[in-house]
């Protein structure tokens, strides 16, 4: 009788990537990403563990929406306070806030649980082609829409 194989987390290895938003569909681009995120392109995957790498995504205020959700789709958040629900269509949400708009679309198909907050920290969204992590010696992947 064989055994399940589960890797231990020592055994992880957490490789950096980099993505250019560039002309990407938005959807298309966080399912991808989210995908790297939980380690479900690794052999050893297993849906208990964070098994994903470091993804870095450049030019977030490059990234497209199809159709017209540019001026339809609606970004909500409420401020805390009674009556403190805001919004803000998605035209004016990637032009003051790419990374927060590309950020919430990749976090929003990860786990929503402990590892899905631990798994969301190895994202890193920057608007322009500019990023801190050249040390980690990133490699580029390519999405392909």
């Amino acid at each position: 009788m064989s055994r399940t194989y589960t890797p231990k987390a020592e055994e992880i290895s957490r490789k950096w990537y980099v993505v250019d938003a560039e002309g990407k569909p938005l959807g298309r681009l966080a399912s991808e990403v989210a995908q790297i995120l939980k380690g479900k392109h690794k052999p050893v995957y297993s849906p208990h563990m964070d098994m994903g790498d470091h993804v870095i995504v450049i030019n977030a205020d490059k990234v497209v929406l199809t159709g017209n959700k540019r001026q339809t789709k609606i970004h909500y958040w409420h401020t805390g306070y009674p009556g403190g629900i805001r919004q803000m269509n998605y035209e004016e949400f990637l032009s003051t806030k790419p990374e927060k708009a590309v950020e919430k679309a990749i976090v929003g198909m990860l786990p929503k649980n402990r590892l899905g907050r631990q798994m969301a920290k190895k994202l890193k969204v920057y608007a322009g082609p500019e990023h801190p992590h050249a040390a980690q010696m990133p490699e580029p992947l390519e999405i392909t829409v």
